[in-house]
């Protein structure tokens, strides 16, 4: 098929200041931690004061884009693809210690606009007032999706008369049901992903159809809270602040289900933050601080993101940046990959990237912006603590009258990381006036930002006349990709990547491209090609399952990966085989490969039937149990197999302890309930397993009842069913504890 590129030459002379400035490579070089500050000022500092009082590395700095009175409790932001930044501001949150009329509807949603080119922001206006809490931006075109605390339902907002402001709000996702948790433990997320899944932190995933919102809820997957990124292959990474863990769900799509390695993803001190400020407003209390006074231990991670920019060292592509606004640090860790599992380690020794002195320092949010700088969201503020926390029987609420944090309110900045050997560009973007021929280009951009709202806008806009050059990117053909400005500026493969997932959300990723793409030379695209035909496995289609059966004995190690990921979407009768031989071919059982597979299999035995006995209950229970049969099939069975005894694996190991006769089953339901709230770690009578049990805190007392009760009843098992009253007794007691028990605590604590 003949392509023309009579719009390449005029792209590249008119946009080609949206290059970074090329740079040489610039070596990397440690950063120290200078002496804690024992006894900081509470008093807020300027701007210029605060910039001041960061630490970073040799050769960084931080310049300010926009503060108050410009923004007040920013806590979100992102661009348009004109450039124009939208900020979510909680104006309610924590503004006294009792978090005094926190749900009233005065927040904002702001729209900042830099209109001299100098990199900071020096026009505001409201874009959309009246909201409550916002917490969920995502930029489509010229519209705004935005999602309020407490509410599912989410709604696009669009400027119509060019005034600035939204005068036009619809409504794309509706679900009236409120979310009555603490506003700490709600969806936080809406990112617009390589695969064209909007994700949320949590079970729920969106598809954008053209003109709403289509939901996929998703099982046994992990859970985040305050932030979500996302890197250039499509993996996602969230942290728990209230779990006190800094970096999980990283090892696969939560589609997949939930895969954590434990202890073996992270490396060295990762889970200590190392501050240059005393930390007195902390609240776990004593226990988290060092004998210095400093965090001892991640307790407020969120905001996280990985940098794929173009205006900082090329050593820094690729690594994650996590907030910690407790201990007024952000970290910088870097990605490993060892044997097909990903694993975090802090980028320096017993240091940060960025850390403050500054008492008011809360850095809550990061993104990669379209100049290719990494920006910060700091909130700026006395309390970070959401009022539950702030008690008057607390640890923290003493801690913050003695210092007057609850008076440091209504402030807000945003800052951008620069380097002195990198100058950044100004010029803003105009990606929603360029032509969809023009946007093509941006798919291999070497700033991830262009690159995701080029496939993002193409998408949305479903121009079918750009889908001929779209298959000529993805397969790679010279005569197509020689006249592309940006392709070489990042590997070659990350322009056919993007291409390929534009073309399977304009639903033109036809099979013949696929094929020929499991046979390319490139693992990313091998792999990236098995990721699209899973329509085809779930269809059985005779000519994909011919080829992925050639792709069991793949050398690289994440087309493997991928290929038994995918196979759950086909029959445990047609690919147990494929399976096996993949898992075969890896030798090593605590590989991604291995683990992977396993889980693979485990989800493809939910399908079997479960015998559910209600022998000898009452009509009550016996509903308990029946639901309780649902719930375990759902969720339990793709670890602990469908009849309780453990998942097995050609010969290998357990995914999970077996429940069938287990005494933690059958015996003090109190024992139960502990371990199925916060979790399970360690060895089970002697044996060691791949992965912790998962904290259920958030699932709701009637679901756990009702599968506590299946697997008292059943599968082997005889035990009394367990109560929703039972459930809530152990909660009020144990309250939101995350930190998985391991058999030895439970039994020192009597169970």
């Amino acid at each position: 098929m003949k392509i023309a590129f009579p719009f390449l030459v005029t792209l590249c002379i008119v946009l080609s200041f949206n290059c970074a400035t090329s740079h040489k490579e610039i070596p990397e070089k440690p950063a120290t931690r200078p002496p804690v500050i024992q006894n900081p000022s509470p008093a807020p500092l300027t701007p210029e004061e605060s910039i001041q009082a960061m630490h970073l590395p040799e050769g960084f700095r931080v310049e300010l884009v926009a503060s108050e009175p410009m923004i007040q409790e920013p806590v979100a932001m992102v661009w348009d693809g004109n450039g124009n930044m939208y900020v979510a501001e909680m104006r309610t949150y924590m503004q006294d210690i009792n978090a005094t009329n926190e749900n009233d509807a005065v927040s904002r949603v702001v729209r900042l606009e830099d209109t001299d080119g100098d990199g900071k922001m020096d026009k505001r206006i409201v874009f959309i007032d009246s909201l409550v809490l916002p917490r969920m931006l995502l930029a489509l075109d010229d519209r705004l999706l935005v999602q309020e605390t407490y509410s599912a339902n989410i709604h696009t907002y669009r400027d119509t008369n060019g005034d600035g402001v939204a005068d036009e709000k619809i409504q794309v996702y509706h679900d009236d049901t409120p979310d009555k948790r603490n506003l700490e433990h709600q969806r936080s997320g809406l990112v617009w992903n390589l695969d064209n899944w909007i994700y949320t932190s949590i079970q729920l995933r969106y598809k954008w159809t053209g003109d709403r919102l289509k939901i996929d809820s998703l099982e046994d997957v992990p859970a985040g809270q305050w932030g979500l990124g996302n890197d250039n292959y499509g993996r996602l990474y969230l942290s728990s602040a209230g779990g006190e863990v800094a970096a999980k769900g990283f090892q696969q799509m939560p589609a997949y289900g939930e895969l954590e390695f434990e202890e073996a993803q992270y490396e060295g001190d990762f889970h200590e933050p190392w501050p240059i400020i005393a930390t007195p407003d902390i609240e776990g209390g004593k226990k988290r601080l060092r004998d210095d006074s400093t965090l001892n231990h991640f307790t407020a991670t969120c905001g996280q993101t990985i940098y794929r920019g173009n205006a900082l060292p090329s050593y820094m592509d690729g690594d994650l940046f996590i907030c910690e606004p407790v201990g007024r640090l952000i970290r910088r860790a870097k990605v490993l990959n060892q044997n097909g599992v990903r694993v975090v380690k802090n980028a320096y020794d017993k240091a940060e990237f960025l850390a403050s002195t500054d008492m008011n320092f809360r850095p809550v949010n990061m993104t990669t912006g379209p100049d290719g700088c990494l920006y910060i969201v700091d909130m700026y503020r006395g309390i970070i603590q959401e009022g539950n926390w702030t008690g008057p029987s607390s640890y923290i609420r003493p801690q913050i009258l003695r210092f007057g944090l609850d008076k440091n309110i209504g402030r807000g900045r945003i800052y951008r990381i620069v380097h002195e050997s990198i100058a950044p560009l100004h010029r803003r973007p105009a990606l929603l006036q360029s032509t969809s021929a023009g946007l093509l280009q941006y798919l291999s951009h070497p700033n991830g930002w262009w690159r995701d709202n080029a496939q993002k806008l193409l998408i949305l806009r479903n121009d079918p006349s750009v889908i001929p050059a779209l298959k000529a990117l993805a397969l790679g053909h010279s005569s197509f990709m020689d006249k592309l400005m940006f392709w070489k500026e990042k590997p070659a493969d990350i322009g056919r990547i993007h291409a390929l997932w534009t073309l399977e959300g304009l639903h033109a990723a036809d099979k013949d491209m696929l094929l020929k793409l499991m046979e390319d030379p490139a693992p990313e695209m091998r792999k990236m090609a098995i990721w699209v035909s899973e329509p085809y496995i779930a269809k059985d289609d005779a000519d994909v399952m011919s080829m992925l059966k050639k792709m069991v004995t793949d050398p690289d190690t994440g087309v493997r990966t991928q290929l038994v990921q995918s196979l759950r979407y086909s029959t445990a009768e047609k690919v147990t085989p494929l399976l096996e031989a993949v898992i075969q071919k890896d030798s090593a059982r605590t590989g991604m490969v291995y683990q992977a597979a396993q889980l693979t299999l485990g989800h493809l035995t939910t399908s079997l039937a479960v015998q559910v006995n209600t022998e000898g209950l009452d009509e009550a229970s016996q509903a308990l149990v029946l639901k309780g049969a649902d719930n375990f099939k759902s969720l339990c069975s793709s670890c602990h197999g469908p009849d309780g005894k453990g998942l097995k694996f050609g010969g290998s190991g357990m995914v999970a302890p077996p429940l069938a006769g287990s005494p933690r089953v059958t015996g003090n339901p109190g024992r139960l309930i502990r371990i199925v709230l916060s979790g399970l770690k360690g060895p089970v009578d002697g044996k060691e397993y791949p992965s912790i049990m998962p904290p259920q805190l958030n699932s709701e007392d009637q679901w756990l009842a009702e599968v506590l009760s299946y697997i008292r009843t059943n599968l082997g098992n005889s035990a009394s069913i367990v109560k929703p009253a039972d459930i809530k007794k152990v909660r009020d007691v144990v309250g939101r504890r995350w930190d998985p028990w391991t058999l030895e605590e439970l039994q020192q604590a009597g169970f």
